[in-house]
């Protein structure tokens, strides 16, 4: 089925990248929500939850006060579903969810909590149900929210128009432009027409952006950075383009002159090479999109032809003919505005107003979803599953502090310390996937240095584990339940901290996506109260003897994407000396600088010193 699939055209240009930096959400998608608190069934029980176990979960949340300290969400995971719809909608699993969605979402709000759920934008849930939303967006949406649901966690497999987990490989050919070797422009009647401008594509052309190569008489790999792995640094570009400037000669009696551009190309249908191409021509005019769709299949991707004429406009002056595909990120985007417009319709019967129900966007990062998930998401995964070990095998889940991949604790940190600047109240939050704490596999301090870790960075803080391991002040109970940390994370200001040290050698620590975990980060994190959050994280294995420390004045010169933050620390780069309380988050003991340098002597394997900084 996924074969004979076409992604829709985009309903504007709201939805192109060309948008993507514009600031403005699509259908009045509500804004500054701090980040979600609350428990994910999927690390604990995986596809074997059940009614009991959910309310077993939410039980304990009263019991142990989670509910009080800010953990809301009570969210179901894969596997409550029948696997196939019945009239076209989702139906609860008789046998694991007997009473159905309704009663359980009146039961959770019954204790004071919130419900949340789960789907997928492809045509199947990650887990194999045939249920996910795509083509359903309106009934499902109606229905989560006549079963009172508040959150919804929304995957991306068997995605039908990108080669995402689970699809059809070939859907590559959705996400990446074909090999271009060569492009004509012709004008004349379309039979004898007269060659204007004939440009080689490696001689002639400009690459913009980054991720395209040239391969001796052609460019390839003109697409979008798969972000679901370590590797691929979320800041700066995320795609490219093929360029051509022309200089159009136009006579001042006309405005515009129509030309064919015809295109040297070969497709395939792997990564790298497609055959979705768009054309757009950028001008003083503006930029206008004239071509977005599947070029005729070539036989392979190096046997070329030339497609045929796409009518383009030249303007007088500089013209730049942009081939690409953006498709990757403007058809994921499409996929979940499509289910935020059915949220609208379903609670207010207006597709313009704004849903009350949280989204959390699950595609694992894949198609860099910090550049566009602000305009529909409150929150967005920036890479694959923190871990794939589960605790439906029989053990507790299991956890690592490091992996090469993406299940790893330091894996989601090392990507998302560097996305400072894509978080905020007016935008929503980077999602290094729920918490470990309580799993096996990490000790004590590696749980403290994560919970720092994710408050510090403004993640969703989704406890992961069977909660009834845990009672109240118990080692795991005091981590997750520590209200100075939690504090951090729910600041009213809304800022994600910043890295502003790193022992690895990098020229800006701020920005340099560092994967080598044998060093110690210094983060800064304002606050709206005019403190601020100083953390000291050693992300290595091993002791790190010091000293570590940073001063008032490099604190005060740090600068946020955040005008309030920055007033808040205005003035600081020119003191040398200041009086300072410094209160440990973890121990509540209090200090007193008086030569405004705060500092720790050393960090044992994989510990931090995370304190509250107050000017007195």
């Amino acid at each position: 089925m996924e074969n004979n699939m076409i992604p829709s055209a985009l309903k504007s240009d709201d939805f192109r990248f060309d948008a993507f930096k514009n600031g403005e959400v699509l259908y009045n998608k509500k804004k500054g929500r701090l980040p979600a608190m609350g428990w994910n069934s999927w690390n604990a029980f995986g596809s074997g939850n059940t009614e009991a176990l959910t309310k077993a979960m939410v039980d304990k949340m009263v019991e142990l006060g989670l509910d009080k300290l800010g953990y809301s969400y009570c969210v179901l995971d894969d596997g409550c579903y029948k696997p196939e719809r019945e009239d076209g909608k989702l139906v609860n699993e008789p046998k694991k969810f007997p009473s159905g969605f309704k009663a359980l979402a009146d039961y959770i709000h019954s204790k004071g909590l919130k419900f949340g759920m789960y789907n997928d934008i492809g045509t199947n849930l990650c887990a194999g149900a045939a249920v996910g939303t795509y083509q359903h967006e309106e009934t499902d949406a109606k229905s989560y929210v006549e079963w009172g649901v508040d959150f919804i966690k929304v995957d991306n497999c068997y995605y039908m128009f990108d080669n995402a987990t689970f699809s059809n490989p070939e859907n590559a050919r959705f996400t990446y432009a074909p090999n271009i070797r060569a492009i004509k422009l012709l004008k004349g009647n379309g039979i004898d027409d007269v060659i204007e401008i004939n440009m080689s594509a490696v001689q002639h052309g400009k690459l913009e952006g980054a991720g395209a190569k040239v391969c001796e008489t052609y460019v390839t790999n003109i697409g979008t950075f798969d972000g679901t792995n370590t590797g691929t640094s979320p800041v700066g570009d995320m795609s490219c383009e093929l360029t051509f400037n022309i200089n159009a000669g136009i006579p001042e009696e006309i405005e515009y002159d129509e030309m064919a551009l015809v295109i040297e190309y070969a497709t395939g249908r792997e990564p790298g090479v497609g055959a979705w191409l768009q054309v757009a021509v950028d001008s003083e005019n503006g930029s206008v999109l004239y071509y977005d769709d599947l070029l005729k299949e070539t036989k392979d991707k190096e046997s070329f032809v030339w497609s045929d004429g796409i009518i383009i406009k030249l303007y007088r002056g500089k013209n730049t003919i942009r081939l690409m595909n953006h498709r990757r990120q403007e058809n994921t985007l499409n996929s979940y505005a499509e289910l935020l417009r059915g949220f609208n319709l379903a609670e207010t019967k207006d597709e313009s107003k704004a849903s009350n129900i949280v989204l959390s966007i699950c595609e694992w990062g894949k198609t860099q979803p910090q550049n566009w998930g602000y305009k529909v998401g409150d929150s967005w995964r920036i890479l694959n599953d923190i871990t794939f070990r589960v605790g439906w095998d029989g053990n507790h889940g299991i956890g690592r502090w490091f992996d090469p991949g993406t299940p790893s604790v330091t894996s989601q940190y090392n990507k998302c310390v560097v996305m400072d600047e894509f978080a905020g109240l007016d935008k929503g939050w980077n999602d290094p996937d729920m918490l470990m704490i309580g799993m096996d596999g990490l000790t004590d301090v590696q749980c403290k240095t994560h919970m720092a870790m994710w408050c510090m960075m403004n993640s969703p803080l989704m406890l992961g584990l069977d909660l009834r391991r845990v009672e109240k002040d118990d080692w795991i109970y005091e981590i997750i339940a520590n209200k100075n940390l939690i504090a951090l994370n729910q600041d009213p200001l809304g800022v994600q901290a910043k890295r502003v040290f790193t022992t690895a050698k990098s020229e800006d620590p701020s920005k340099d996506y560092i994967t080598d975990i044998d060093r110690v980060d210094i983060l800064v994190k304002p606050l709206a109260d005019g403190a601020m959050a100083v953390s000291f994280i050693n992300v290595s294995e091993r002791k790190q003897k010091g000293p570590f420390s940073i001063d008032i004045a490099t604190i005060g010169a740090v600068k946020f994407d955040n005008a309030e933050a920055n007033g808040k620390l205005a003035g600081l780069s020119s003191k040398k000396d200041c009086r300072l309380k410094v209160t440990d988050l973890w121990t509540g003991e209090e200090s007193i600088i008086n030569d405004g340098v705060i500092k720790v002597e050393s960090l044992d394997a994989c510990d931090n010193y995370t304190v509250k900084v107050e000017y007195i």
